[in-house]
C-alpha cells in the first residue's frame, strides 16, 4: 500500500530541526516532479558535503553511510541505512570529499578504509572501517611543494591486476596541466598508511574548480568534474598514460557540474550520475559510453531530484536489506543531510524514454 504525504515538502526543508531521521513510505511521491528519497538523515552540525557507502560484507543490510561535515571544526559522521548517526569522529579541519576502498593490507590483514581529504591542513585523513580508528599516523601530506595546495576531491582506485590501491586527489585550484595527484596507498610495516606519490595528471580549465573525482575499478577510468566545463576522463591506472580520453557534458548544465557516481548493470555496462548542482537534478549517461565510441557519452536523461545543490553522491548496485533491493544512490543536500534513494525509482525513471 502506497501513503501519499503532500505536506512532505515542508517537511524536506524543516529537516533541519529534525532530531531523527525522515522515513517516507513512497519514492514515486514527488515534490512538482522531483524525485522523493526513501530516508533523509539526521542533520550534520555545519554543512553536509559528500557520502561514501561501505558495503558490510558479512551482512549488507548493516551497511553504512560515511558523510562529512566541510567546517573548520568539521568531521565524519557514520549512518546507518535508517539514517541515524551511528558514530561521529570530531576535530577535522574542513573535511571535503570522501571514499572508501577495501582490502589495503595492514599489518598483513586485509582492511577496509575511509580516506576524506582535509582542506585547511593539505593532508589525506584515513579510518579503518567500520570502527573508524586513524591509520594515517595523524595525516598524510598531499601537494607538498606546491603553491596552492587545499585538497578537496578523492578517489579510489583498486588496481584488478595486482590489487594496488591509489588515491586520486583534487585540489581548490591549480595548474592548467597535472591538476591531479595520484598517490600509491601501502603499509609503512607498522600497520599505518604511507604515500607515495606515482604521477600528476589532469587539464583544468580554470573556469571554476574540480571537486568531485569518481573511479570506476572495473573499466579502469577515473572522471572529475571540471565545474562549468565539463566531465573530463582519464586511465586510472598510471601506467596507462596521461591522455585525456574524453571531455563530455559541455553546456548540458545550469552551472557547476559536480558529483560524480557510477552504478553497475554488468561487466562493462551502467550509469554515470553527474550532479547539476544549481538545477538539483543528475544528468545520466551510459558508463559504457556510445555505440561504437566508449569514450564518447552522451545525455541519456536528467533526473530532478529533492536534495538541493548536491555536490556529493555515491552509488551501489548491491542489495542493502528490503529498501533498497537493486542498491542505494545518496546524494548530499545543503539542508545539512543526506538522501538515500531506491535505484529502483532512478531506474523506472530512466527507462522511461528509452
Amino acid at each position: 500500500m502506497k501513503y501519499f504525504l503532500f505536506i512532505l515538502p515542508l517537511a524536506l526543508q524543516s529537516c533541519q530541526g529534525q532530531q531523527g531521521p525522515i522515513i517516507i513510505q513512497d519514492t514515486t511521491l514527488s515534490r512538482g516532479k522531483a524525485l522523493q528519497p526513501v530516508v533523509v538523515t539526521e542533520p550534520v552540525l555545519y554543512d553536509s558535503d559528500d557520502p561514501a557507502i561501505w558495503i558490510n560484507k558479512a551482512d549488507t543490510a548493516h551497511s553504512l553511510i560515511i558523510g562529512t561535515d566541510k567546517n573548520s571544526d568539521g568531521g565524519l559522521y557514520v549512518f546507518d541505512l535508517q539514517g541515524k548517526v551511528v558514530q561521529k569522529v570530531s576535530g577535522l579541519k574542513r573535511p571535503n570529499n570522501v571514499d572508501i576502498a577495501y582490502g589495503l593490507r595492514l599489518n598483513g590483514q586485509p582492511t577496509d578504509i575511509a580516506v576524506t581529504t582535509e582542506r585547511e591542513t593539505n593532508s589525506l585523513r584515513i579510518y579503518r572501517l567500520p570502527d573508524m580508528q586513524a591509520v594515517d599516523g595523524n595525516g598524510i601530506p598531499v601537494f607538498e611543494g606546491e603553491q596552492e595546495r587545499a585538497p578537496m576531491g578523492i578517489s579510489l582506485y583498486t588496481r584488478p591486476s595486482d590489487s594496488a590501491i591509489f588515491a586520486i586527489v583534487s585540489r581548490k585550484t591549480g595548474p592548467a596541466t597535472q591538476y591531479l595527484w595520484q598517490y600509491r596507498l601501502q603499509d609503512n610495516g607498522k600497520g599505518q598508511v604511507t604515500a607515495t606519490l606515482v604521477r600528476k595528471f589532469g587539464q583544468y580549465s580554470a573556469k571554476k574548480e574540480i571537486e568531485s573525482v569518481a573511479v570506476d575499478n572495473e573499466l579502469g577510468y577515473v572522471y572529475y568534474s571540471d565545474e562549468q566545463s565539463g566531465i573530463r576522463q582519464y586511465y586510472a591506472d598510471p601506467a596507462k598514460g596521461d591522455a585525456e580520453l574524453s571531455l563530455f557534458g559541455q553546456h548540458e548544465f545550469r552551472a557547476d557540474n559536480e558529483g560524480i557516481s557510477i552504478y553497475k548493470t554488468g561487466p562493462a555496462t551502467g550509469y554515470i550520475l553527474v550532479s547539476d548542482q544549481d538545477a538539483n537534478s543528475f544528468n545520466i549517461y551510459r558508463r559504457e559510453g556510445d555505440a561504437g565510441n566508449p569514450q564518447r557519452h552522451t545525455l541519456l536523461k536528467k533526473i530532478l531530484v529533492s536534495a538541493m545543490n548536491s555536490d556529493g553522491s555515491d552509488v551501489t548496485n548491491v542489495a542493502l536489506g528490503a529498501r533498497f533491493p537493486k542498491g542505494l544512490f545518496v546524494a548530499m543536500s545543503t539542508d545539512r543531510t543526506f538522501h538515500y534513494y531506491d535505484w529502483r525509482a532512478i531506474e523506472e525513471l530512466i527507462m522511461k524514454n528509452e
